[in-house]
């Protein structure tokens, strides 16, 4: 799925330079669900930022799906992004004036899909989250553990390869937060790839590695056992 050597990512400014991903190696398979771990300050968004081809390395190498994107132009990267990649954040990010149908066939609208094919996609991802029920809600009507299960359905919609979740359950109490991460995980026994970055140790539990950060660096990984 996606190889990162030796990939920096380092901000400057007149006075001060600042590492903030330094010399990272990293490959996740196809189909892995993997949690990214540290305090904060760590690198964590920023990983997932190039990850998500939000951000640019400054050096190194990003081979994603086979291809070399290190060195792709804003253009370019928002094509791979948008043809490829879901993302999931912790606000939710839900347009309050829309429906959660309409939420979630927005992110259709960028990828030039047929109107009857949104439809059906819309319906089908709505079904797989346990949403449909609530297609005529608009986002306030909403429990945040279903306004987020709308975020997921959303990030879905487009078939992405991969699936990039930040802090997906920060907004959340224990019971919905759970809910969100037994789906989570269900996605990825079907087939996702996901990467999330987490601040729980109990939510990192449901992925199949976990890969904790400090300073900028991957300090160590770990496999969880079958």
């Amino acid at each position: 799925m996606l190889s990162m050597r030796e990939l920096s990512r380092v901000y400057r400014t007149d006075t001060v330079e600042t590492t903030a991903l330094d010399s990272i190696d990293l490959e996740i398979a196809d189909g892995e669900f993997v949690a990214i771990m540290g305090p904060s300050g760590c690198g964590k968004s920023t990983l997932l930022n190039v990850l998500g081809m939000l951000d640019s390395p400054t050096s190194g190498s990003y081979v994603f799906d086979g291809r070399e994107v290190a060195g792709l132009g804003e253009a370019q990267l928002a094509n791979v992004r948008k043809q490829n990649i879901g993302f999931i954040f912790q606000s939710f990010n839900l347009v309050d004036e829309l429906s959660v149908r309409e939420n979630i066939e927005l992110a259709l609208l960028y990828h030039d899909v047929p109107a009857a094919t949104r439809r059906t996609r819309v319906e089908a991802v709505m079904d797989k989250v346990g949403i449909a029920h609530r297609a005529k809600h608009r986002p306030s009507q909403l429990s945040g553990g279903q306004q987020q299960r709308v975020a997921v359905a959303r990030a879905l919609v487009g078939n992405p390869k991969l699936i990039l979740a930040d802090e997906p359950t920060g907004n959340l109490d224990t019971a919905h937060g759970e809910e969100v991460m037994k789906m989570l995980q269900a996605l990825n026994h079907e087939g996702s790839t996901i990467i999330m970055v987490t601040h729980s140790p109990a939510h990192a539990d449901y992925a199949g590695r976990v890969v904790n950060m400090l300073d900028g660096r991957i300090l160590i990984e770990r496999r969880r056992a079958a």
